[in-house]
């Protein structure tokens, strides 16, 4: 009997190790480089995407630092009110 259960146990130990490999990876191959454009109009509309990019892009880090401004002065309009809070808890303490 013990060693029927005993048998058991080491075919489930089995089953469940063997369910737990991992899979075969999986390989991509590597992406081919672009070619270079020889063509004048397309790398004249490539300069200006690229130009237009651009100034989406400083656009958008404008509008961020203003963003980042204002959430600076909130916080420190935070800091002041929490450090009001605890004076008038120290006060309400002590009267």
């Amino acid at each position: 009997m013990r060693a029927f259960i005993l048998s058991i146990f080491a075919l489930a130990l089995f089953v469940s190790v063997s369910s737990a490999q991992s899979p075969m990876p999986v390989v991509v191959p590597a992406m081919t480089p672009a070619t270079t454009a020889q063509n004048p109009v397309t790398a004249a509309v490539t300069t200006t995407s690229t130009q237009t990019a651009l100034k989406a892009l400083q656009a958008m880090k404008a509008a961020n630092d203003e963003i980042l401004k204002q959430q600076a002065a909130t916080l420190e309009k935070l800091d002041e009110m929490e450090k009001t809070a605890q004076e008038i808890r120290i006060y309400s303490k002590r009267g």
